[in-house]
């Protein structure tokens, strides 16, 4: 097997090779960092590395298994953090110049989870400034690279996991997601970014413990690396108040299933939001695979009026409540997007949050209602292709202003056909019926 098969082995058969002895941790980290050694420069995707330590980890972990040691679902898979979680000795920037030299003390949860299921952090991947937006560049690091074509964005914020992901330097990556950081940076790149529920994985530490606008989750090259991550991540802690109680184990489980007559809602752009015709062709060209393994496909989505509103003032709040101290003291540091954010939250007024709040339980009813009539609702994750990566934020579609599809429900991606690989859609999980 060459190095390069190696990269694009699935995560989980890279982790059944290792845990039988076919494979050792200590080839599979060389040739991942040959890989980054060869691509990473092209693409900016892994904008710090320990190499010496990597390895010295993948021996740790060969010699675990020669002691015969039980050892987690993950082990001696590499595998780079997103540069918006802590980790403990290794620099984390949120891709900001006020904390270009931060070297934490200790570990966010997901991290924490990782290792303890025998992944090996090898470093971090690239972000927008504070994770704020579909765009990843930020002034410490620069851009991140679409691999597919270096003049287009690789989607954001989770970005810098995306093409390292899609380039073979790492098989699973976590990421956050917000209004999209796991699901279009995946979408852009051609892999799989898995949004979870809020609680599925706890979030620690966190400001406010409660809120449940950003969440964070898996991302990997395949649906089934993305169930075994998610089985290494998930679960309750204590530490986090909106924990779910399931034990990730549930994600370990068989995906297989028949899906003879179950029902689809297929929606091409949830009723009113602006799509680029290119992308509504790509997804509609995916209808007839979901024919094909005898699901009942409808048009229709669930009425999302408001749901603009309600995402952006609970954003402001949220960009307030993280970074308002911040801006005081930094303004001069701090990109104009996440000034403006931050500027809106300080404006909101108790009535303002109050009837966002409001209406975002009825829309939550809605949609409720609608998925009790269908086990899926499938859509486009992004409404416009690629863009320019000089290009900070789509401004406009198909001559209206930019509203973004940032909808709150649980979602997976799927693979279209080879022939359109770079747009992926929605799968929107009907609650009840997932975990």
């Amino acid at each position: 097997m060459s190095a390069s098969e190696l990269c694009f082995m699935t995560a989980s058969e890279l982790a059944r090779q290792i845990r039988s002895k076919e494979l050792s941790a200590r080839d599979v980290m060389a040739a991942h960092l040959a890989q980054i050694e060869r691509v990473n420069p092209k693409v900016n995707a892994i904008i710090t590395l320990d190499a010496e330590g990597a390895m010295q980890q993948a021996a740790a972990a060969d010699e675990a298994l020669a002691q015969g040691k039980t050892v987690g679902p993950l082990h001696g898979l590499p595998i780079a953090h997103k540069d918006l979680v802590m980790t403990k000795g290794m620099r984390t920037t949120y891709g900001s110049p006020i904390h270009k030299d931060f070297v934490p003390t200790q570990d966010d949860l997901i991290v924490e989870r990782l290792k303890n299921a025998g992944a090996l952090t090898i470093g971090k991947t690239n972000v927008p400034e504070f994770g704020a937006g579909s765009q990843t560049f930020n002034p410490i690091f620069g851009a991140t690279l679409n691999p597919y074509d270096t003049t287009k964005t690789c989607g954001g914020s989770s970005g810098g996991a995306a093409v390292a992901l899609a380039c073979g330097m790492i098989p699973i990556a976590d990421g956050s997601d917000m209004g999209g950081s796991l699901r279009n940076p995946a979408n852009f790149c051609n892999v799989v970014g898995f949004r979870t529920s809020p609680g599925r994985v706890p979030v620690w530490p966190k400001q406010s413990g409660w809120t449940t606008l950003s969440v964070q989750g898996p991302m990997a090259r395949t649906v089934q690396d993305v169930a075994l991550m998610l089985s290494a991540i998930a679960g309750p802690d204590a530490r986090s108040p909106i924990a779910l109680r399931e034990p990730g184990a549930i994600f370990a489980q068989p995906l297989a299933r028949d899906f003879k007559n179950v029902r689809i809602a297929w929606s091409r752009d949830l009723g009113s939001f602006p799509v680029d015709p290119k992308v509504t062709t790509a997804i509609n060209g995916q209808r007839s695979a979901f024919a094909a393994i005898g699901c009942a496909i409808e048009d229709g989505q669930p009425d999302f009026r408001e749901a603009d509103e309600v995402f952006k003032v609970l954003r402001a709040w949220s960009f307030e409540l993280s970074y308002g101290d911040l801006l005081q003291t930094h303004r001069d540091q701090i990109k104009d997007t996440v000034i403006w954010n931050v500027e809106e939250g300080a404006k909101l007024t108790g009535p303002q949050i109050s009837r966002a709040e409001s209406k975002r339980t009825a829309l939550y009813h809605r949609v409720r209602e609608f998925m009790e009539e269908y086990e899926f609702l499938i859509l486009p994750i992004s409404q416009v292709p690629p863009f320019s990566v000089n290009q900070p934020y789509i401004t406009e579609i198909n001559g209206s202003r930019w509203i973004p599809i940032s909808t709150g429900c649980n979602r997976a991606t799927l693979s279209p056909s080879p022939g359109y690989r770079r747009f992926r859609c929605h799968v929107v999980l009907r609650p009840k019926d997932y975990p």
